[in-house]
């Protein structure tokens, strides 16, 4: 696992870069990679990381999965 800060965001090189989500084929700014608790369909607690992009244009921020992100060339 990656390095993390205080606030469960992890250090990544991608982080400020263009990306792809490739689930999505949506395009914008890695804004981050955090760690955080979701509740799964039968109540129990689970971690997950999640990337946020934010989309070229603007508008809210979307969460993929860290795997599903590409850098752009």
């Amino acid at each position: 696992m990656r390095p993390v800060d205080a606030f469960e965001h992890e250090r990544d090189p991608r982080i400020g870069k263009q990306v792809r989500d490739i689930a999505s084929g949506i395009e914008g700014e890695l804004m981050g990679i955090v760690r955080e608790e979701v509740v799964n369909y039968g109540g129990v607690p689970m971690r997950v990381r999640l990337a946020y992009i934010r989309p070229n244009g603007g508008g809210r921020e979307l969460s993929t999965a860290p795997t599903n992100v590409e850098v752009l060339q």
